[in-house]
């Protein structure tokens, strides 16, 4: 039976990002989902606080190169690829020098969130698609892992619906608390609007007066996961996403009923798209 080819595109993860909950819950994923019958493909941001010499990190010479436009911007996007610790897989890391090459994540030294933090999340959901089709590997299955991810499902379905690449991929949206997701205003409706999107293709991600990048990925993802029991399940930004599968999240659970529970969900999302 052929593999399940699964895209992890995710803002942060273990060993190279520590200290929350989503860089320790989407560390377990990857080797789990490869021990069950899945071929993977792993995306970050190379942020300047991971440590290239520790980690063996090189440039893949192959695959940089691209330059990635913002606002009329052109940005060089360079790939980088370390082996996951205790694996067979490697991890792929998406770098610039405007955007990651700061020794902080999404705050600076004093707490406060970086102004061009919406920029980074196009940069980066941008280039995310743009490394896929250089791999030539049409993934069934994409996982988005948290808010820099969220223009991802968007981007998808409007911006390269018509790439083949990507025509059965089933992408799936794990929504983590964070207060990044409602920053940037105006300026992340500008900065998302790439490829000659409207400002009504980014309709979705409004949320009142202002923005909730969760609202508008749970909008164009094809199904939701909920990553934390700190997510308040029910705010509005769910309501969007309509009788779309949703993963809950299982209060209580131990890890290895987390990773059941995904693997469960991704079966159950595949049967789904062979009974249509």
């Amino acid at each position: 039976m052929e593999k399940k080819r699964l895209l992890i595109v995710t803002q942060e993860m273990e060993p190279y990002t520590v200290g929350n909950n989503i860089s320790r819950l989407v560390a377990q994923l990857p080797k789990f989902l490869q021990d069950n019958g899945y071929e993977l493909r792993i995306l970050m941001p190379r942020y300047g606080v991971v440590n290239e010499r520790r980690h063996r990190l090189h440039e893949v010479v192959r695959l940089s190169g691209m330059n990635i436009i913002v606002d009329d911007d052109d940005y060089p996007l360079i790939i980088k690829v370390a082996s996951l610790p205790n694996s067979r897989l490697q991890v792929y890391f998406l770098d610039n020098e405007d955007y990651f090459k700061r020794k902080f994540v999404f705050d600076d030294a004093s707490g406060k969130p970086f102004e061009d933090n919406p920029d980074r999340a196009a940069f980066f959901c941008k280039g995310a698609v743009e490394t896929v089709k250089k791999f030539g590997w049409p993934p069934d299955l994409i996982l988005c892992h948290g808010w820099l991810t969220s223009l991802l499902p968007l981007y998808l379905k409007t911006a390269y619906k018509t790439e083949a690449l990507f025509a059965n991929s089933t992408v799936v949206y794990n929504v983590f608390k964070d207060e990044h997701e409602r920053q940037g205003g105006e300026r992340f409706l500008r900065k998302a609007a790439i490829n000659n999107l409207s400002e009504a293709d980014l309709e979705a991600f409004r949320d009142g007066d202002g923005i909730s990048m969760h609202k508008g990925a749970c909008a164009f993802a094809d199904a939701i996961a909920i990553g934390s029991d700190l997510v308040d399940t029910s705010v509005d930004y769910l309501s969007v996403a309509q009788d779309k599968p949703i993963l809950p999240w299982r209060e209580g659970g131990t890890d290895a009923e987390f990773l059941d529970d995904y693997l469960e969900f991704f079966r159950q999302l595949s049967e789904a798209e062979v009974s249509q």
